[in-house]
């Protein structure tokens, strides 16, 4: 029995999942601290107990990713669909940052790394070890 290596490809995709999971976890600690502040602003009227649950629902999700983001680096093959998931989600949202909302700088801060991802985790490296997970032992020709 060989001890598989994780291509460099899924290394650097799980690094750049985690990272956005970082961005995410920011997120929800600049919420978090909006929470605290006298005056809440914004569009409409927010509750306190409405930000700590969108703080809350930001931090579950940031949990996952970064699971994911971990789970590649070690090379684990369950993050592969959660990575590549999330990575088409932010291209939906990088795609209405840049057109119906007029904010194509942030669209393209979005798009890049989502790309990126996919690149990594779709190329032939990627998709090499994608596939080594499905097959079973007794497949292998040695």
């Amino acid at each position: 029995m060989s001890t598989e290596t994780v291509p460099r490809t899924v290394r650097i995709a799980g690094v750049l999942t985690t990272l956005q999971a970082v961005a995410a976890l920011v997120f929800v600690v600049a919420l978090l601290v909006r929470s605290a502040s006298s005056d809440l602003g914004g569009v409409g009227q927010l509750e306190r107990g409405e930000t700590w649950g969108e703080a809350g629902y930001y931090a579950l999700l940031a949990s996952g990713v970064l699971a994911a983001g971990i789970g590649l680096i070690k090379g684990k093959h369950w993050a592969r669909t959660p990575a590549l998931l999330l990575q088409l989600l932010l291209l939906g949202t990088a795609w209405y940052a840049a057109g119906p909302s007029g904010r194509p700088l942030i669209g393209l801060i979005i798009a890049v790394p989502a790309v990126a991802v996919l690149w990594f985790l779709f190329n032939r490296e990627g998709r090499e070890w994608s596939f080594h997970a499905s097959m079973a032992p007794d497949a292998r020709e040695d």
